[in-house]
């Protein structure tokens, strides 16, 4: 009989269970950027937010153009495709390592995302901000960043597959250097003028809520599998750490 993860009922049911959060959080998503539309054209401080916030940066993009060029450095850091490269080479890299759930877990759980921000702003069409002489361009509607919910869930796989290898001492460092690089993203998105504040806020959540949805069927998997459920401290596979180095 085959022991391969890969085939197991186990990972058939994180496959079923990867779909359903999948659905979930569209279900729960698209209701939540129509309110976020709804507020933003109804209640007067979320457009000023969003509209002054949008202004006021482009007013210091133009009078600044060391900041912009920073600014651009981090956007293009955390853009999709970046990401598609990175976990793609990291489930390979996986694979080599015969670390097979994690495997599934890394395009899965990347790949979901970008699905998941694809259908949202589809189906919210929230327009992107429009400002005179703009420094930036981007293609597609606005709501929820894409760039934003990118960073977050590819910085959130590689904290929670690394994590194994970082001394516990490192760990809360590492989580607040790749929390840090997560705002920095949503903020380049607002400073150069192609998103909304709202935008990268529901980029963080729709992204968070993502992840974490992921890790919970990934835990239910480990557990179908007779292993302990997932200790987010931990990492997703503790047990692995010396896989991952190369052991």
């Amino acid at each position: 009989m085959s022991t391969d993860p890969v085939a197991t009922p186990a990972a058939r049911r994180f496959g079923v269970r990867a779909t359903l959060a999948f659905i979930a959080l569209l279900i729960a998503a698209v209701p939540f950027g129509a309110i976020v539309l709804l507020l933003r054209e109804k209640v007067g401080w979320l457009r000023r937010l969003d509209v002054g916030a949008a202004q006021h940066l482009h007013n210091f993009d133009e009078s600044h153009p060391a900041f912009v060029t920073v600014m651009r450095a981090i956007t293009n850091s955390g853009a999709p495709r970046v990401w598609i490269v990175v976990l793609g080479l990291l489930t390979l890299w996986l694979l080599v390592r015969r670390m097979y759930r994690l495997a599934i877990f890394v395009p899965v759980t990347g790949l979901g995302s970008s699905l998941l921000n694809d259908t949202i702003k589809t189906l919210v069409g929230r327009t992107r901000p429009v400002l005179e002489n703009p420094i930036a361009t981007a293609t597609g509607k606005s709501f929820p960043s894409g760039h934003t919910q990118s960073a977050i869930v590819g910085y959130g796989i590689l904290v929670l597959i690394f994590l194994p290898v970082i001394a516990a001492r490192w760990r809360r460092w590492v989580i607040a250097l790749a929390m840090l690089m997560v705002l920095l993203v949503g903020f380049s998105r607002i400073a150069l003028g192609v998103h909304y504040v709202s935008d990268v806020v529901g980029g963080l959540l729709i992204g968070g809520a993502w992840l974490m949805a992921q890790t919970a069927a990934f835990s239910a998997w480990r557990r179908d599998s007779k292993l302990p459920p997932v200790d987010p401290e931990r990492g997703l596979e503790p047990e692995g750490a010396r896989r991952l180095k190369g052991g």
